[in-house]
């Protein structure tokens, strides 16, 4: 299922949002914020070389092949953002700094240097608003069939930032809740493969992070979110794999919430 917006996007442009097993029987909510990296045409590419989509400020490398892999392993309902980070965040508070960046890890963007309110408020309008409606709806939805979503973002992280090599294969970064965060960890360590982070390679706990917040956190649902590292999830094989692994690994933990 595609969600059109009104405003911005031309009948050339893709839905802003993907919804996929929307009647999921699951209280699984996945979501990925950054799971796309299109550009609507009247924004010309941004200015940004188009090479510079494809690294990992335009979009989460492998996020959505995972999240899809999840959709198909739990028969659950995932929604993903279909345009660029670079766009607009989906994961960031209206009023942040980095909504619209004007440099993402040292690359210029010229489409968003010097923004009207008229050119922020339409990409609110066309991609930021639909993308978070169509999560609120879905949990309500699940609400009103008496199941309490369980919502979990699904992220990638660049293996290098800053000259520095992050050494995790995945990071569980929570907030305020640890009901499922916490078994988490301790489920990934178990594997016995991994070195895994607790808030790192980021933490949630900056408050630059909106979506397991306000869907999550604000209104008592249970949240987790996930980085994978973009080195193992670039290919088909890889995504796959993490697919496998956190298919396995995430019903017993929602059997104990």
């Amino acid at each position: 299922m595609d969600i059109a917006a009104p405003t911005l996007l031309t009948a050339a442009d893709p839905a802003p949002v993907r919804i996929l097993n929307p009647d999921s029987p699951s209280p699984l909510l996945l979501v990925c914020d950054h799971a796309g990296k299109a550009v609507p045409a009247a924004l010309r590419g941004l200015g940004v070389p188009p090479a510079e989509l494809d690294r990992h400020i335009g979009w989460d490398i492998g996020a959505a092949a995972v999240t899809e892999g999840l959709v198909n392993r739990l028969n659950a309902c995932a929604i993903l953002s279909v345009y660029s980070r670079l766009v607009v965040d989906c994961n960031r508070w209206p009023d942040s700094p980095t909504l619209m960046p004007a440099i993402s890890d040292g690359t210029p963007v010229p489409a968003n240097q010097d923004m009207s309110e008229t050119a922020r408020t339409l990409r609110m309008e066309a991609l930021y608003q639909p993308y978070h409606d169509a999560i609120t709806a879905q949990c309500r939805q699940m609400q009103a069939q008496r199941r309490i979503p369980v919502l979990i973002s699904i992220h990638s992280f660049t293996p290098q930032m800053n000259g520095f090599q992050r050494p995790w294969h995945v990071g569980v970064l929570w907030n305020r809740d640890g009901r499922l965060a916490l078994p988490m960890l301790d489920a990934l360590r178990a594997e016995g493969d991994l070195t895994v982070g607790d808030n790192e390679p980021y933490s949630a706990r900056t408050g630059t992070d909106f979506t397991i917040i306000h869907h999550g956190e604000e209104v008592g649902s249970p949240v987790l979110m996930l980085e994978i590292r973009q080195d193992l999830i670039a290919d088909k094989a890889g995504a796959e794999g993490w697919a496998d692994r956190l298919a396995r690994l995430l019903p017993p933990l929602l059997d104990r919430l």
